[in-house]
């Protein structure tokens, strides 16, 4: 009784702790004066409602362009991983835990440092200031993330399989689409919700290799952080967790059905 009790007080402390951030952010984005230290605003306004819908941003373009820049990243960050994932897990190739340790090396260098570094090789491959360099700096932060997935979903679903379906007579291709894939799809779909939101959030990088000619929703969200007007940061931040909180659930509620599915 008192294990349970201790453990719904730390259930209620987590939850206060994620959800209270939320509950101000939200509260900030109709407020015209909220002073310190008001528990309450003093006034509220929907200037920051007229600003998202008929701004000069072009919200919808913009948000249109984060998705498929992200969801571009992440198929194409699944794939390799998944690639790699076979080439060390299934046909073991020499150095196959060299590759599992050089996937994690960009985890070692700091964003800023990478990003700065990178910048000068894209301008030398005429990549800057394009999607195709953006979506190449987004894949070397995901990529970590991805690869550790793939293998281990890959190591534990093996090639068994397969091999039974090669001896009905199926070929490579079609064992693995009818075999593997759905025991490593959970995998696949986790791999491509962190890419995706990996992809989604960066600034930085996609500031220095866009050049800010490729606009994301990070790059048009941070200059209102840093201007100090709370509340269209609020309903900014509001938009930007929102959509990525969707794409992701979608994601999470597709891994749930197809594992039900094997159950």
């Amino acid at each position: 009784m008192k294990d349970r009790r201790a453990m719904n007080t730390v259930l209620l402390i987590t939850a206060i702790i994620i959800f209270l951030p939320v509950i101000v952010i939200l509260v900030w984005t109709v407020t015209a004066r909220w002073p310190w230290p008001g528990l309450l605003p003093e006034s509220y306004t929907l200037r920051t409602l007229e600003e998202l819908l008929f701004g000069s941003n072009q919200l919808t373009e913009i948000l249109l362009s984060s998705i498929m820049l992200a969801t571009l990243v992440a198929v194409i960050g699944t794939v390799i991983a998944m690639m790699t994932a076979r080439a060390t897990e299934i046909y073991r190739i020499r150095g196959r835990q060299a590759v599992g340790i050089a996937a994690l090396l960009p985890l070692l260098v700091p964003g800023t440092v990478f990003a700065m570094g990178i910048q000068v090789s894209l301008i030398r491959m005429h990549l800057n200031d394009t999607i195709a360099g953006v979506v190449l700096v987004h894949l070397v932060a995901a990529l970590p993330y991805c690869v550790t997935i793939m293998m281990d979903v890959t190591a534990a679903v093996g090639d068994s399989l397969e091999e039974q379906a090669a001896v009905l007579g199926a070929g490579p291709f079609r064992s693995f689409i009818d075999a593997s894939l759905p025991g490593i799809m959970p995998g696949v779909l986790s791999s491509a919700s962190m890419a995706y939101i990996i992809s989604y959030s960066q600034y930085f990088t996609t500031l220095l290799a866009g050049g800010g000619r490729i606009k994301t929703l990070a790059l048009v969200l941070v200059p209102y952080i840093q201007s100090g007007d709370r509340a269209l940061a609020s309903i900014y931040s509001t938009v930007f967790v929102g959509s990525a909180l969707i794409v992701f659930f979608l994601l999470e509620a597709a891994i749930h059905r197809i594992m039900r599915k094997g159950r």
